[in-house]
Parts: structure tokens; sequence; C-alpha cells
């Protein structure tokens, strides 16, 4: 068996695709016996933003929502016999997610597309598009 992904990066939200993209997470680690990182990002809320407790906030602002997050998401694949360790970064989450890969040596991120970025007007704010140009490592994009 190659050890062609040691380590495996799956950035997650609260997104439908980071939900569809967890089955190809767990095909790909079982498959190669990788390490499964799963990394959630508490983003800086934008000066003008509403508090994270307000209603309209976007809920990966909070800590409490994204730390329920992970532990979720640990527990869907530890029912699955994977094994994973859980990440909390805050910051901009491209630039976190290439971070974190570099630091803990991915071989791979699997990310779910949300479907921005394939339009030209799209194509800057897209966390997808910005981890696939800053990536140290390849990226799997998830439809």
């Amino acid at each position: 068996m190659t050890e062609i992904f040691k380590t495996v990066l799956f950035p997650i939200d609260q997104s439908r695709e980071t939900r569809e993209a967890a089955d190809v997470v767990t095909n790909v680690v079982k498959k190669y016996g990788s390490r499964l990182v799963l990394l959630s990002v508490v983003e800086e809320p934008p000066p003008d933003a509403p508090p994270p407790d307000a209603p309209s906030a976007d809920p990966m602002v909070s800590p409490e929502v994204v730390a329920k997050l992970l532990e979720n998401a640990q527990s869907l694949f530890s029912g699955q016999g994977i094994q994973s360790e859980i990440l909390e970064r805050r910051g901009k989450p491209a630039f976190t997610i290439c971070d974190v890969a570099d630091e803990i040596g991915a071989d791979l991120i699997i990310m779910g597309c949300r479907g921005l970025g394939l339009t030209e007007e799209g194509a800057d704010d897209s966390v997808t598009t910005r981890v696939i140009n800053l990536s140290p490592c390849p990226v799997l994009i998830v439809p």
C-alpha cells in the first residue's frame, strides 16, 4: 500500500457541500490509511457585522457553533471507524486552510465546492478558488 496521502486535511463548515464531501473523505482515508485532520475556521467578522449572537450573524463566527460542528464531524467519522484530530483556528478561511495544510504537512486537502468561483464574478471571493491557488499540496474538490 502506497503512502500517497499520509495526512488529509478536511476543512469543514455548515454547508451541504461539506456533508457531501465527507463520503469522499471517508473513502480516501480508509483506502490510504491516512491521518485525518478536521479544520474549522472561525472567521473574524467584518467591523460592520452584527454581533455573533444576532439572528442575522454568520454562524461560522461563533466559536460555540464551530466547536459543536467539529465535535459532530469527529463523531461522524469515528462512527465509520476513523480517528480524527480537530483544529479550530481564527482568520480568513482560505489563508488559514493553506497555513494549516503547510503546518501539519498535509498531502491532500479535500473540500466541498460551493459552486462559487465558477463564474468570473465569483472567482475572486471563492474560498475554494483561493485554496486551489495557494495550497502547498493537491486539493480535491468534491462537486
